[in-house]
């Protein structure tokens, strides 16, 4: 990375990081949230839709003020994430919160599909069987809705490392904990001579698109590989 500066590298770095703690910690309630919308009726069910979809309605500014006004210092959570030593806000796991909510939607819209896409006769058999729920979704409907877990992950980390909006809202830009690439373009842009530095970033934030989508699909395939041989 020596044709960026210590500042850029910093941003290309810490963005990474965001991105890929942001999805981590998305997955699990993902997976979750994405099997009761596709298997389960209840009260509500509409309701708890909108609100996992809120962050792709809203502007970004509005999700991050209401992260701040829960999270920051003088927030309900915040005040007491604060008692505990653990705040987020103005740190850049803050911005990985920011940019987990925001890649949220995206990974629950497709892991729904995928688990939509399973046939439920083989669930059924499986249990008829004697196979517990947690076999029969670890077994069989994860397995068979990989394909779907690999696009909404590739969805959610591109989402994640190109989080901007909510991002400077929530936790602001101090280099070195949040000023992410996004951020740092953006400065760049709005800095007299900054140009060539946007420039650069602009051409990594595409490597890292690329290479993000390429390996999404050479995962794609692989599995495509997998199940014709199965």
């Amino acid at each position: 990375m020596s044709f960026l500066s210590p500042d850029e590298a910093q941003a290309l770095t810490l963005s990474l990081k965001v991105a890929f703690v942001a999805v981590a910690c998305t997955l699990p309630p993902a997976i979750g949230c994405a099997w009761l919308m596709a298997r389960r009726r209840f009260p509500g069910k509409v309701l708890l839709e909108t609100v996992i979809l809120l962050p792709l309605i809203l502007p970004p500014v509005v999700t991050g003020y209401a992260l701040l006004a829960l999270f920051g210092h003088q927030g309900a959570i915040g005040r007491v994430l604060d008692a505990l030593h653990l705040s987020i806000a103005f740190r850049w796991t803050g911005a990985a919160l920011a940019a987990g909510v925001m890649a949220f939607p995206l990974l629950v819209v497709a892991l729904r599909s995928a688990f939509e896409s399973v046939d439920r006769k083989l669930e059924q058999a499986a249990a008829t069987l004697g196979a517990s729920a947690w076999r029969i979704f670890f077994g069989i409907t994860l397995p068979l809705s990989l394909r779907g877990l690999v696009a909404g992950l590739a969805l959610a980390f591109a989402r994640a490392f190109g989080e901007f909006g909510a991002t400077i809202t929530f936790v602001s830009s101090i280099p070195g904990q949040t000023r992410t690439l996004p951020i740092a373009l953006y400065e760049l842009l709005e800095t007299p001579g900054g140009e060539s530095g946007a420039l650069r970033l602009t051409w990594v934030a595409l490597i890292v698109a690329l290479v993000a989508t390429l390996g999404a699909a050479l995962l794609l395939r692989r599995t495509r590989n997998t199940e014709q041989v199965a």
